[in-house]
């Protein structure tokens, strides 16, 4: 029998909203509507008073066309104006905890406005079921492995419904409660990974393998982001983008999928805390690609996240939007990566630039001060397409520019930085701070800096042999029915 956890989950605002919704919620909500990623996109430019001719074209990755992205670093570092993490927008420099804790709110609110959209103050709960419990060996280790779903919905008189789908498995004999490893993973991972024995389970070149994270006496998940947000502009009307709107199309401020995928993942993570195998003090997250991307939204904007692993993210991740340089605004603000970001994001493909945004995503790793961040990828030397063993089209150097410059946020917090500014060779492991950096030679895949930040993470997370560390989240409340 599926054991049910019911998550009860409230958020305070203000009684003006609270009254919208709870007016909304007595009428009737209309059906979901459907668009295609391509008129959704086009709505939106038109409520930006844009057409598509008023944007910039999208260069293309590979380094053989005509049409190529720029691949030359002396033509990459077009605009200087990078916003300081440590200066207020008033001008003034950030000096004490409550200065940096105010900068922090205006960073937020100009990614949320700009870049990423805004969470809705008001969501469904989640009602987490154990599928299954399973007694079984994964590497030559006794462990047990949950299979989870988080349902959701229908919630507001819409008939949008969907589960979280996540998998953990922890050591059979441990002591006490472990760390967690959490990867965002792709479909194909997943459905790999649940698709029989985990004994079975061969992860990909995009997946972690289990084995690693075991041997340190910790557990491993694996979360299905497209479980509950399709990765495709004709999704936003469904998942909990769609259902947040009651099944209409985002305004222009409203959350993007990036934002929405970190929802889930904090979501897995109130499971946790209820969980008596998991020490949801130390949970870590890692991602790759896309997922790579999410993952540092949900490290900037979750403080419950121990350390994360962020693994060729490229642009709209790790990497700075002003260093010009592989994949860049115009390719993210197209039809198929748009619905990534919010509608004002659009803008920013023309008529205005990089160069024109109030922030830039060293800031989302300042953030995260002062908690350990491993951001890798593979060589800037080939462009992954003309040179499959390059990962330039991700911009390696952009993501080790961001962590520079997000450095002072963290000396300012007590924590330490990369130890250096110059980049650094391929296969270089850069660990000797809370921020750690390598590159490899193994193209756009996260398997080769795997072993690095586990090495990393061993520094931070400590496989428990004592009792059950508890934690009390802001804003929420949570219950567990049934023994968890």
């Amino acid at each position: 029998m599926a054991l049910s956890l019911a998550l009860i989950l409230l958020r305070m605002t203000a009684p003006s909203s609270l009254e919208n919704t709870a007016s909304s919620a007595e009428t009737t909500s209309p059906n979901p509507l459907h668009l295609t990623a391509e008129q959704d996109r086009q709505r939106l430019l038109g409520l930006l008073g844009l057409k598509e001719s008023d944007l910039r074209p999208a260069p293309v990755p590979d380094a053989r066309s005509p049409k190529a992205t720029n691949y030359n670093e002396t033509k990459a570092n077009v605009y200087s104006n990078l916003p300081d993490p440590l200066v207020l927008q008033n001008g003034q420099p950030v000096k004490t905890p409550m200065d940096w804790s105010k900068r922090k709110r205006e960073i937020w609110g100009d990614f949320d406005r700009e870049v990423l959209g805004k969470t809705p103050m008001y969501r469904p709960s989640v009602e987490w079921h154990i599928i299954s419990t399973t007694n079984e060996k994964y590497g030559g280790v006794d462990v047990v492995t949950k299979r989870l779903a988080g349902r959701v919905g229908p919630w507001m008189n819409t008939q949008i419904a969907f589960s979280i789908d996540l998998l953990l498995t922890v050591p059979a004999h441990a002591a006490g409660p472990v760390p967690v490893i959490m990867e965002l993973a792709f479909e194909k991972d997943f459905k790999l990974a649940t698709s029989g024995p985990l004994d079975g389970y061969v992860p990909t070149p995009w997946g972690v393998d289990g084995r690693m994270v075991l041997e340190r006496g910790w557990g491993f998940a694996i979360l299905n982001p497209v479980s509950y947000q399709k990765d495709d502009g004709s999704g936003l009307t469904q998942g909990i983008i769609g259902l947040s709107n009651r099944g209409q199309p985002r305004s222009l401020d409203d959350w993007g999928v990036l934002k929405a995928w970190a929802w889930g993942a904090s979501e897995a993570l109130r499971y946790f805390e209820m969980d008596k195998a998991v020490d949801a003090k130390q949970v870590g997250l890692a991602g790759h690609s896309r997922f790579g991307k999410a993952v540092l939204v949900a490290m900037a904007y979750d403080p419950s996240f121990a350390i994360a692993y962020i693994s060729s993210s490229g642009e709209g991740g790790a990497k700075l939007y002003r260093h010009i340089y592989g994949e860049q605004i115009p390719n993210v603000a197209g039809p198929s990566l748009y619905h990534w970001f919010d509608g004002n994001f659009l803008r920013y493909a023309g008529p205005l630039n990089a160069g024109d945004l109030p922030v830039d995503n060293h800031e989302l790793i300042a953030l995260c001060a002062p908690r350990p961040l491993f951001i890798g990828g593979g060589a800037h030397t080939g462009d992954g397409y003309a040179n499959p063993d390059g990962d330039a089209w991700a911009d390696p150097r952009g993501m080790f520019l961001a962590e520079v410059a997000a450095g002072p946020a963290y000396r300012f917090v007590g924590a330490k930085d990369l130890g250096r500014t110059q980049f650094p060779a391929v296969g270089t492991a850069l660990v000797s701070g809370d921020l750690a950096f390598r590159q490899h030679d193994g193209g756009h895949t996260p398997a080769p800096n795997w072993p690095f930040f586990l090495d990393f993470a061993g520094r931070y997370l400590h496989a428990s042999g004592g009792g059950r560390t508890t934690q009390t989240r802001a804003a929420s409340t949570s219950r567990c029915s049934g023994n968890c």
